[in-house]
């Protein structure tokens, strides 16, 4: 007869799981993917090395749960931050702004998601994220294409392009450690002055038409 966990014993093995993904979420946002051993994640949940394995096989698969973790965080924050806006140019404008903020703010964190070398099934995942966001853009973008405020193009390959070009132009501000610690909080690559720049250049791309220059 097939042993069958009791719902209590269930209970017990899921809030450790996802004490272990805390744990990890933490982890990942102070060293990166590289401190993220079952040792230390275990550590840092307070359990043994040895009970990690009953939850994941190893640390490949820790890493693409703890990467979905993150990654339905971040989306959750971008469809919250368009949905508090009304015209096609905000939606469009609070998308590149709010994945570029949150990216500035948590910049260990970000560029372990875009970038810091990892296994290859996180470099899968990445390009999961990455047709997340170029999709939630490219729904906005056939949205001002039908109100008529932007010249005919593809919308998912703008959208891709603009992810493209906004995690790139990202990537020096978050390999910085600890995170801008030496760049002046005004002026150019400072966070107050990045996001702009991005969202300006979003708009620039799209070739929004701005009723004024008519």
């Amino acid at each position: 007869m097939a042993y069958r966990r009791t719902p209590a014993v269930q209970a017990r093995l899921d809030a450790q799981r996802e004490a272990v993904l805390q744990a990890a979420v933490g982890l990942l946002a102070e060293r990166g993917y590289g401190g993220c051993s079952m040792a230390a994640v275990a550590e840092r949940a307070g359990i043994a090395t040895g009970s990690m394995y009953g939850h994941f096989a190893n640390k490949a698969e820790l890493s693409v749960e703890l990467f979905r973790r993150v990654v339905t965080r971040e989306v959750a924050a971008v469809h919250e931050a368009v949905a508090r806006h009304d015209t096609p140019r905000d939606r469009i404008a609070a998308v590149v702004e709010t994945f570029a903020a949150r990216a500035l703010r948590a910049p260990r964190l970000a560029h372990a998601l875009l970038v810091e070398p990892a296994d290859t099934v996180v470099d899968a995942e990445r390009l999961v994220f990455r047709r997340t966001f170029r999709d939630v853009l490219a729904a906005e973008i056939a949205t001002a294409l039908a109100a008529g405020r932007l010249p005919p193009q593809d919308p998912q390959l703008t959208a891709a392009a603009i992810v493209g070009a906004t995690a790139e132009a990202l990537t020096g501000p978050l390999a910085a450690v600890p995170p801008l610690a030496a760049v002046p909080p005004h002026g150019p690559g400072a966070p107050d002055a990045v996001v702009p720049a991005l969202v300006s250049f979003t708009l620039r791309a799209l070739g929004e038409r701005d009723d004024s220059d008519a």
